[in-house]
């Protein structure tokens, strides 16, 4: 889609600090971090929110898992991190293609709204 932020950045239109890559997925930084470590793992494929991906492509959200746990594994969060779909502008979502946030690098507190 032309006017969606995130396919801009997976297709190379639009620079990105690019933390893990495959075939269906691309994890970059945050511009605005939440948290110490927070990426944001997207699917290349463009669907609105997570639902849709599962609806659409099931196999891409289960990538999504993966790479984020990847990314988590990468960022050296094996004291715990978070991960965070939000669907709906309502829960905040301001991209609408589905994302996955990962958050850690510091005690995540509960609940997290």
């Amino acid at each position: 889609m032309a006017d969606c932020l995130f396919c801009s950045i997976v297709a190379g239109d639009i620079p990105a600090d690019v933390v893990h890559e495959t075939g269906t997925t691309l994890a970059f930084r945050d511009i605005e971090p939440q948290a110490p470590t927070h990426v944001l793992v997207v699917p290349r494929r463009h669907e609105p929110d997570a639902a849709s991906l599962a609806a659409a492509a099931p196999t891409d959200l289960v990538d999504l898992v993966e790479a984020a746990a990847s990314v988590a594994d990468q960022e050296g969060l094996g004291e715990g991190y978070r991960l965070v779909f939000n669907t709906g502008a309502a829960a905040h979502q301001t991209v609408f293609h589905a994302h996955l946030h990962v958050l850690g690098g510091r005690p995540l507190g509960w609940p997290p709204g």
